[in-house]
């Protein structure tokens, strides 16, 4: 009966045109849903088997997301490649490859679990927990074929997308303009993706006005009207565990209240079943998208009666030719009212009249983002006859003042607390203030002050104050000390450092650092164990009280795809200290360097299997003196200061001496996705003149063998891991949790 029904519609559309008209036009609309709206692809898999054209394309939300995509001339199994081949957190969740940050971005992102707007001293929240700036990087680039086209019913399909504006409630056609900017605005999920100003109106998801936009479709002569519904139906009481499982349920209210409606204004309407889905459940998206192809598959018979209407020709004979490089021949740019326009030229790197590839631009995007200086970038690229002019429209962030925070627990440091307070733009536009507060068993505090020059001369202070409290061998404190009188081997010692550094470094291509400068230290090392003991030499349990300066350089190389659980990359560190002149508590000081180096190599083999090979050394060069600053290696962790070194199989700062060699072998695998095992094994030669001796290339005098498990978090990473050394046949088991500090 429905497809009779069909049959008759179909003739009356004909018979109504009469011989003007040789073909019916047919109109596809597509409701928003998040993930959900993944079985749009699959729906159409089945449209064009069916061999139908279609003539208008309507979308809201995620509906708009595909329905733009297919307009702008990718088929349907192309866009099933293209959406196998994402990674929806990295998309969802903004985050921007670290190989495009400073290493000044990368400490800054690796350090705090929450950040929050503090103008005024008043805690703001963001918009969304996202910009939706990858959102867009995604669609502009599967849409740069297209050129120049502006109005979006010049498309190899005409379409148009949905959005709400957020001060008046009501709903906004998009048909022009840039398409990833409005595909951006009708995606923008309430407290996910920040809103999009497009025009001067701020513009979110339209899934919240309009969710299945067919009176729309109507109005733009469609005669039959296809569409596929993946919008949620009401959830049970059960179902809303969640803030974002409730709201979604209050936006679901008006839209299934006018289902009906538009069911009576749809000729062909396909409901996947994705009631096993929620709207964030893209890593099923391979069961999303059959969902919408067995729906579809329901519907064959009326979409082959459309089909058989009018000649079909596929959407494949639009080829798509990616441009694998652009000469480009100016710049425009608006919206950098605080930053320079040379500001902007070094993070994109941008040279004119000159090979600049697509993923330099977007490179250069991911560099602007990383800054945190712009709410949004857009950019679209007009074309010459021989070459393109890149239009960027920027739009500054007006937060200045941030409020981080973030926890961590480790056996050294014990428990803390961070608070940090940072400061863009204090002195000059591109400068920033920050200062770390520690709190917990041990305080702490990490000050510092940077002006960002790019690939230039770039400025800094730091300074900090360091802590802790540990039973730690008596060679620590005082190697040539005679303690056979005392009786002890082992003493608890409270361990200060107060540094200050002034320098200068310039980095190239964010991956690479150079700096030199001068430093103040002042370490002052007790022991309330030993007390007043005289045979020590050391009154009052006091074993180090001195200031040190000195000069120093370093050069680093990192390029890890993460700091905590790497995948691929190679990093480089090395470091020069020559100190000049102490204060000398202990009448020992003489002139001295000490030099040290590591290198990491990062691969995976297979799929979810990570080797990591890494080496380091360091030495003294000069006369003997205080060794409070010798090399002290044992325990876990990462972001150690002075010559602290990790060592598995021995307890923090179990072996010492002014020089050492190590080599780490060690094996992850991701389990479950975040979830971590590994195999760590390490060996080292560590003595007083170890490199004068030859010693270094002796059989290891320590070993050590650890398994863990980790688990990455919005926290930052938790890690258990059990450790065995064979020399003294002891374990030991180090815990961390959260990022470090």
């Amino acid at each position: 009966m429905k497809n009779f029904l069909l049959l008759i519609i179909l003739l009356l559309a004909f018979s109504g045109f009469g011989q003007e008209k040789e073909e019916v036009k047919v109109g596809l609309v597509l409701s928003g849903g998040g993930a959900k709206g993944l079985a749009h692809i699959g729906a159409l898999k089945v449209i064009e088997e069916a061999g139908i054209k279609i003539d208008y394309i309507g979308g809201s939300s995620m509906g708009a997301i595909v329905g733009a995509l297919y307009a702008s001339g990718y088929t349907a199994n192309q866009l099933d490649s293209i959406f196998h081949e994402i990674n929806f957190n990295i998309l969802i969740q903004d985050d921007i490859p670290r190989s495009s940050k400073t290493f000044y971005e990368k400490e800054d992102t690796e350090k705090y679990a929450l950040t929050l707007p503090f103008n005024n001293f008043k805690i703001g929240f963001p918009s969304g927990l996202s910009k939706g700036q990858n959102i867009y990087n995604l669609i502009s680039k599967l849409t740069l074929h297209l050129g120049d086209v502006r109005d979006f019913s010049k498309l190899p399909i005409p379409f148009f997308c949905i959005a709400a504006d957020m001060e008046t409630g009501e709903q906004v056609i998009l048909e022009s303009g840039s398409l990833a900017k409005a595909v951006s605005a009708s995606g923008a999920i309430p407290s996910v993706f920040s809103p999009v100003n497009i025009d001067g109106k701020i513009l979110t998801d339209g899934g919240v006005v309009n969710n299945y936009p067919v009176a729309e479709l109507r109005k733009r002569g469609a005669d039959i009207i296809i569409g596929v519904d993946v919008q949620d139906s009401l959830a049970d009481r059960e179902e809303l565990k969640s803030v974002f499982e409730i709201l979604t349920q209050i936006n679901n209210f008006r839209t299934i209240a006018h289902m009906e409606e538009n069911r009576a204004l749809t000729d062909v309407y396909i409901k996947p079943n994705i009631k096993a889905f929620s709207v964030l459940s893209f890593e099923k998206g391979s069961a999303i998208i059959d969902s919408g192809e067995v729906a579809a598959r329901n519907k064959l018979k009326e979409l082959k009666l459309i089909g058989a209407q009018h000649k079909f020709e596929t959407v494949s004979r639009i080829k798509i030719k990616p441009l694998d490089s652009i000469n480009i021949s100016s710049l425009s740019i608006k919206g950098n009212n605080s930053y320079p326009r040379a500001y902007i030229l070094g993070k994109l790197n941008l040279k004119y009249d000159s090979k600049y590839t697509i993923a330099d631009l977007y490179d250069g995007i991911n560099k602007l983002s990383a800054t945190g200086n712009f709410n949004t970038i857009n950019y679209n690229i007009d074309t010459k006859a021989d070459s393109y002019n890149l239009n960027l429209q920027l739009e500054e962030s007006q937060n200045k003042t941030f409020l981080r925070l973030a926890l961590h627990y480790d056996n050294l440091y014990k428990s803390g607390a961070l608070i940090n307070l940072t400061r863009k733009s204090s002195l000059v536009t591109n400068d920033v203030t920050s200062l770390d507060v520690i709190l917990g068993d041990n305080f702490r505090y990490n000050f510092q002050y940077y002006i960002d020059k790019g690939y230039y001369w770039s400025f800094g202070v730091k300074s900090r104050y360091n802590s802790f409290n540990k039973g730690v061998p008596f060679d620590f404190v005082d190697a040539n000390a005679d303690v056979d009188g005392i009786g002890i081997n082992k003493i608890e010692v409270d361990y200060q450092d107060y540094t200050n550094q002034l320098y200068i470094e310039t980095q190239f291509q964010q991956v690479l650092s150079f700096g030199v400068g001068l430093e103040h230290k002042y370490l002052k090392v007790t022991s309330e164990t030993l007390g007043d003991f005289s045979m020590t030499g050391n009154p009052n349990g006091t074993f180090e009280k001195s200031n040190y300066y000195s000069s120093f350089g370093y050069l680093k190389l990192d390029s890890f795809d993460n700091k905590y659980f790497p995948t691929k990359g190679v990093y480089f560190k090395g470091d020069f200290h020559l100190y000049l002149f102490s204060s000398d508590y202990n009448n020992d000081f003489n002139e001295f360097s000490i030099a040290k180096g590591a290198v990491g190599y990062v691969f995976s083999p297979f799929n979810k299997f990570t080797t990591k090979i890494s080496s380091e050394a360091g030495f003294r060069i000069g006369q003997a003196g205080p060794n409070s600053l010798d090399f002290f290696l044992g325990g876990y962790g990462n972001d150690f200061i002075n010559n602290f070194i990790p060592f598995y199989g021995y307890d923090f700062i179990s072996i010492s001496g002014d020089s050492y060699i190590k080599g780490t072998l060690e094996l992850d695998y991701e389990i479950f996705r975040k979830n971590h095992i590994s195999l760590s094994a390490n060996f080292a030669n560590v003595e007083n003149d170890l490199y004068s001796s030859g010693n270094w290339l002796s059989t290891p005098e320590y070993t050590g063998y650890a398994i863990g498990y980790g688990l990455e978090t919005f926290l930052g990473p938790m890690e258990v891991k059990y450790s065995y050394s064979p020399e003294i046949k002891q374990n030991e088991w180090f815990i961390s949790f959260g990022f470090w500090f």
